[in-house]
């Protein structure tokens, strides 16, 4: 066999190698990956019920119920197109409050409810930790350039 021949079948080898690789790396994250969904493309799709997925919107005001057990609430999250009823068992995090944005993780239940097992809360860009409100630009920056350093 020739050097060129060789080559050609240590190549031909090498990408056979990568693309296996390749499929056992999809095919061991297939039930893993979750597909996130927001209220009207979850109403629309209907996701299938075993599936993990991540809901993401607003927590619409006036939603939020804390139920007798003390630790199950449910709210609806909504996206201004479709609306969307949560419900969770757990600790809330800190910056979950309604009117605010959440991406909760989760499954469809038959009825249409999202059952959650993780809720994240999210802050708008316009977020501004207590200690610096009220402070000047330039006093923010000192304490800024404190914390980091």
């Amino acid at each position: 066999m020739k050097p060129k021949h060789q080559r050609l079948v240590l190549v031909a080898i090498a990408l056979a190698a990568l693309v296996g690789a390749g499929l056992l790396a999809a095919w061991g994250l297939r039930n893993q990956a979750n597909f996130f969904y927001v209220p009207a493309q979850y109403i629309a799709e209907k996701p299938a019920s075993d599936r993990l997925i991540r809901l993401g919107g607003m927590v619409e005001a006036g939603s939020l119920e804390t139920l007798p057990d003390g630790v199950t609430v449910t709210f609806t999250v909504g996206d201004g197109k479709a609306r969307v009823p949560v419900r969770y068992t757990g600790i809330l995090p800190d910056l979950f409050v309604e009117g605010s944005g959440v991406v909760a993780e989760g499954r469809r239940q038959a009825d249409g409810l999202f059952l959650a097992e993780n809720l994240l809360a999210k802050h708008d860009e316009n977020y501004m930790p207590r200690e610096l409100e009220g402070m000047d630009a330039e006093a923010k920056a000192d304490t800024l350039a404190d914390t980091v350093e």
